[in-house]
């Protein structure tokens, strides 16, 4: 049986965090980041404000084995309705920082 690393299971649940709606698990009501309730939203500073406020909030919250850096959350240079990610945070067991970005779509 193969088990991820702590890196990789660390960064598995961040995505988690990030996709799940809040409401979506019955046990834990308050869980998950909801960025997908942000897609249909402007792409606007407020809304990225918001964002960022959600992801930082629910990781703290979530990921007890992180210390969350930053959270930036910049246009696609091009893509007006695109909007990039990136979440910078340190694995407080092995003191490793590590980086996750990604892509969203919003309306625009």
């Amino acid at each position: 049986m193969h088990y991820p690393s702590l890196s990789d299971s660390v960064r598995q649940s961040i995505e988690i965090i990030l996709r799940t709606r809040p409401g979506e698990q019955l046990m834990r009501p308050g869980f998950g980041a909801g960025l997908e309730n942000f897609l249909q939203q402007p792409n606007n500073l407020t809304t990225r404000r918001r964002i960022q406020g959600a992801i930082t909030e629910s990781l703290n919250l979530w990921e007890k084995r992180i210390l969350l850096h930053r959270v930036d959350i910049e246009e696609v240079p091009n893509q007006p309705t695109h909007l990039r990610i990136e979440i910078v945070y340190q694995i407080k067991r092995s003191g490793q920082i590590q980086q996750l970005g990604l892509t969203m779509e919003m309306e625009g």
